[in-house]
């Protein structure tokens, strides 16, 4: 049986990957993993979360458990209502960022945290075994339709949220991306008292309003309606409402190392511990850790929860576009995080570019290579045996997920195969953009060669460079 879990949960193109049979065996394998109970299902605005969320359902009642069906919700909100009401588990059918053709599954503890790798080992040894208990008539599952779990979601966060003094109305340009987020963020964004101007946030799963990752090249159109509507800053979601990316509708896109940053310094202004990151944050996030006596912390991407299930001191666990603050949950929050930057320009009576102005900025790059399936895993190797050939021995290798090369200039470059995609990423950071312009285009006139090697005419990459 093929390693289902990849990075963020199951994820792949709807029939082919991801099918409904799948998401049956998924419901008895968790059912019958946590010992039954309630557990909670929901979904995202895919038109194909229906029919793999009912799925799901089928397999935890008939292993079972009680099913609370808390319907088209963003994804935070599910891991919220699975802590709060003290579930053994929750599902939660989503593809995040990927394109409509996608959609895929993510569990959550009773505590409202992903899976750790060690409970996705149990999942998978389930499912290869198909050792799964079905319950007999008389205990299968009961099913429940729950209704109110977002407008509670939203009482609750609003009152963790509320500024202390305003400062400042900013105006905002929320983003939700066709996703389920529509249903939250600008909804949050008006409760803490911001002036709102909402787009893309009809919930329609063919997203048509744009691609439904937040990346700079995706936002770039958006950015003069922004200027134009005289927003003090532009957010944007993906389709389940996880990530977030903020662009300064006068400078562009911010970079999420500085993101990270900004939250990082208001956390530890609060008190010390650790910041857990993912592999691919820059120098910005260190820097303004190492400064504010902090200690930070590095794991796999797609992992920070695993940082921060393993240090009880960690005040916050981030990466690019997700941000978890314990003191509101251990799930990824993109709508908390969106009202925690308007908190702040409240506050502090800052517009995006103030708040920002003392978080270092460096030269950055996160490109993607399409490649066919079949040849991810060795384009990845040969751009890693390439960099590791040329690294001097004056460089630290990282190789705890991908291979990243930091040098003795505070450069850096990451290589590493997309856990939920036909792609090769590729991230570096450099002093200048000449120098990160080398970096970048060695790599990727390195990935044109062994394509090319391949029969594959075309380099296909998408991404961005940010001075």
């Amino acid at each position: 049986m093929r390693k289902l879990f990849g990075t963020a949960g199951i994820r792949g193109r709807y029939l082919k990957e991801i099918t409904p049979e799948l998401a049956y065996s998924i419901g008895l394998a968790v059912a019958t993993y946590v010992g039954r109970g309630s557990i909670a299902v929901g979904g995202d605005g895919r038109l194909t979360t229906p029919v793999l969320k009912l799925a799901a359902a089928v397999g935890l009642m008939a292993a079972g458990a009680d099913v609370a069906d808390v319907g088209l919700i963003p994804l935070p909100t599910l891991a919220w209502y699975v802590s709060r009401h003290a579930l053994s588990a929750g599902i939660y059918i989503t593809a995040s960022h990927n394109p409509p053709t996608d959609n895929g599954i993510k569990v959550f503890k009773s505590d409202g945290m992903e899976f750790l790798i060690s409970d996705e080992e149990k999942i998978e040894e389930i499912l290869a075994e198909e050792n799964w208990r079905l319950a007999d008539w008389n205990s299968v599952g009961t099913y429940d339709v729950i209704s109110g779990a977002v407008s509670k979601y939203l009482e609750e966060l609003s009152s963790k949220l509320a500024p202390v003094k305003k400062k400042k109305i900013p105006k905002v340009l929320i983003d939700s991306a066709n996703g389920a987020a529509s249903l939250t963020t600008p909804k949050l964004l008006k409760n803490l008292g911001a002036e709102v101007v909402s787009i893309n946030s009809n919930i329609d799963g063919r997203f048509p309003g744009r691609y439904p990752e937040p990346r700079p090249d995706v936002l770039e159109p958006f950015i003069p309606v922004a200027r134009d509507l005289g927003a003090d800053v532009y957010l944007a979601h993906d389709g389940d409402g996880d990530r977030l990316a903020v662009v300064n509708p006068k400078t562009g896109f911010i970079k999420q190392d500085r993101i990270i940053a900004l939250a990082a310094k208001y956390k530890l202004s609060l008190g010390k511990g650790k910041v857990v990151v993912s592999i691919d944050c820059g120098n910005a996030v260190r820097e303004v850790v190492e400064s504010l006596g902090g200690e930070l912390i590095i794991v796999r991407l797609g992992k920070v929860h695993e940082g921060l299930a393993r240090y009880s001191d960690a005040v916050i666990a981030a990466e690019p576009w997700k941000l978890i603050d314990p003191s509101w949950g251990p799930w990824i929050d993109g709508i908390y995080q969106a009202g925690l930057i308007i908190k702040l320009m409240m506050e502090e009576g800052k517009d995006i570019s103030s708040l920002m102005s003392d978080i270092p900025n460096y030269p950055q790059a996160r490109y993607s290579i399409r490649v066919p399936k079949e040849y991810k895993g060795s384009l990845y190797e040969a751009l890693k045996e390439y960099l590791l050939s040329k690294a001097p021995e004056s460089a630290e290798v990282l190789t705890i997920d991908g291979v990243r090369i930091n040098y003795e200039d505070k450069s850096w470059v990451l290589v590493r195969m997309s856990g939920t995609e036909p792609k090769v990423r590729i991230y570096g950071e450099a002093q200048t953009v000449k120098q990160l312009e080398d970096i970048i285009g060695d790599l990727l006139r390195k990935a044109r060669e062994y394509l090319k090697s391949k029969g594959i005419g075309e380099l296909e990459f998408e991404g961005k460079l940010i001075p």
